[in-house]
C-alpha cells in the first residue's frame, strides 16, 4: 500500500501546489511571482516554496491511513462490544457450550473472535491428557498473528508526527536564510525577497506543525482502540483456560 499511496501523494501534492495553489488568480498582477492578494490564503500558502509539496504530500498521506486505520480497525472490533462478547464466552465455557460459542465467534468476527475461537477449536481437538497446554499455545499463536493486523500502519502515523515538524523547521531554516540574504543584499534591501523568506518560514513552519499535532492525536486514539482490543483478547484467553484449568482439577 505504501508503495503506492506515497507516490501518488507526491504527484498530488505537486499539482496542488502548481495548479491551485499557484494559480495566477491568487496573485496581483496574476504573477505568481508577485504578492498574494489581499486575504488569499491559496497564495500565501504557495509562497513557502517547494517544501509546501512535500508537507502537503504527508498530509494526503496522513489522511489516506487515518481512513484505512479507521476501516481496519472498525472490522477488527467485531460486531458487537468485545466487553459483552467477552461476558458470553465466559458463560458458553463454563457450561461446555463449545459449537455454540464457535458459531457465535463466526457472526462476531473481528481479531477477539478469531483469537477465540482458534482457542475452543483447539478444546475440540487437543489430547486429553495435555489439553491445557495445547490450548494455551493455540490461544498466543493466533494472538500473535492478529497483533501486527492491528498495529499495521502505526509506524507510518508516528513517522509523520516526527518528520513533519522537522520538515516544517527545515523550510523556516531556509526561509530565514533566504530573508537575511535579502537584506545583506548591497544597496538598498530586497523588500520582495525579504517577504517571500520570511512567508516561506512561516508557511512552512505552520504546516509542519498542524500536521504533526492532526498525526499525534490519530495516534493516540488508534492506539487506545487497539489497547481495548488486546486487552479483550487477554482476558478471553485467560477465561478459557480458567475453566479448562478447573476442570483438569476436578
Amino acid at each position: 500500500m505504501a508503495a503506492i499511496v506515497i507516490p501518488l501523494a507526491l504527484v498530488f501534492a505537486y499539482l496542488i501546489y502548481h495548479f491551485i495553489l499557484g494559480d495566477p488568480g491568487n496573485f496581483e498582477g496574476m504573477d505568481p511571482n508577485n504578492e498574494p492578494l489581499k486575504n488569499n490564503y491559496l497564495g500565501v500558502i504557495h509562497k513557502g516554496g517547494p517544501i509546501v509539496i512535500l508537507l502537503i504530500s504527508f498530509q494526503i498521506i496522513l489522511l489516506t491511513y487515518i481512513i484505512e486505520r479507521f476501516i481496519s480497525l472498525h472490522f477488527a472490533g467485531g460486531s458487537r462490544q468485545n466487553q459483552d462478547f467477552v461476558l458470553d464466552v465466559k458463560v458458553w465455557v463454563k457450561n461446555e457450550e463449545i459449537d455454540k460459542a464457535i458459531s457465535e465467534c463466526d457472526k462476531q468476527e473481528g481479531s477477539l473472535a478469531n483469537v477465540v475461537r482458534s482457542g475452543l477449536a483447539a478444546i475440540k481437538t487437543g489430547p486429553p491428557d495435555n489439553r491445557v497446554e495445547f490450548v494455551s499455545q493455540e490461544l498466543e499463536e493466533a494472538t500473535q498473528l492478529e497483533l501486527p493486523q492491528l498495529n499495521k500502519n502505526m509506524v507510518i502515523i508516528s513517522t509523520l508526527a516526527s518528520i513533519s515538524t522537522l520538515i516544517g523547521l527545515l523550510g523556516t531554516v531556509t526561509g530565514m536564510i533566504k530573508a537575511f540574504a535579502a537584506l545583506a543584499r548591497v544597496g538598498a534591501p530586497d523588500a520582495v525577497g525579504l517577504a517571500g523568506g520570511i512567508s516561506q518560514a512561516l508557511v512552512t513552519t505552520a504546516l509542519g506543525i498542524s500536521t504533526s499535532a492532526v498525526a499525534i492525536v490519530f495516534f493516540n486514539y488508534f492506539a487506545n482502540r487497539i489497547d481495548k482490543i488486546t486487552y479483550a483478547i487477554d482476558e478471553a484467553s485467560y477465561t478459557i483456560l480458567q475453566s479448562l484449568k478447573l476442570k483438569h482439577h476436578a
